[in-house]
């Protein structure tokens, strides 16, 4: 072999490598840019998720809600009005605050999600109201507190209770951990208030 062969088969070795590393970063450019490409695409698919209607399940729950809510909104104004006891006119006026200020919270949620929640209360919770609106005195003050203050909060803390364990929408379920609190605080007066559990 000659030494100009010799030279010419290095040359030709040199080229090679030369133009197989200049190729590496648009490679590695490239694959990278496949890779932001799948996070984008698997980020965008966490949004849409996110963004996207709950489940027929979830959707239920936040419609029970909103009506359990509805109806202590509804019956804490009767409460207002209507009651004897100081003490009972105030649980009132908490129910009135505190179910308006979570109502509009689910609302907020429901309607980013493209959920629709009803707008008053159910058969049952009306039925409960006409009944009270009948009253007045202690009789209401008794009945009011037994029925929207005990029955009512207890049948509402379980539920929250069920969607905080079984809720798949995070919304949700963050909704009823922040909720419950307060439910249980108003079980724990009505309690108070009525010397019952």
């Amino acid at each position: 072999m000659t030494i100009q062969s010799t030279a010419f088969r290095f040359g030709m070795a040199a080229m090679a490598a030369c133009a197989f590393a200049a190729t590496l970063p648009a490679a590695a450019q490239s694959a990278s840019s496949r890779g932001d490409q799948a996070t984008e695409t698997r980020s965008a698919a966490g949004k849409s998720d996110q963004a996207g209607k709950p489940s027929k399940g979830d959707q239920r729950m936040m419609r029970d809600i909103a009506q359990a809510n509805l109806a202590e909104i509804e019956t804490g104004k009767l409460a207002q009005e209507k009651a004897s006891k100081d003490e009972v006119k105030q649980f009132g006026k908490t129910m009135v605050d505190d179910h308006t200020k979570a109502l509009s919270e689910l609302q907020e949620i429901a309607s980013k999600k493209g959920v629709e929640l009803p707008t008053e209360p159910d058969a049952k919770h009306k039925a409960t109201a006409t009944a009270l609106k009948a009253l007045s005195g202690e009789t209401f003050d008794k009945q009011y507190m037994s029925m929207a203050g005990l029955s009512d909060h207890k049948k509402t803390h379980e539920m929250l209770q069920k969607v905080q364990r079984n809720a798949a929408d995070a919304d949700l379920k963050a909704y009823a951990a922040k909720t419950l609190p307060v439910v249980h605080g108003h079980l724990t007066t009505a309690q108070g208030i009525t010397g019952k559990k």
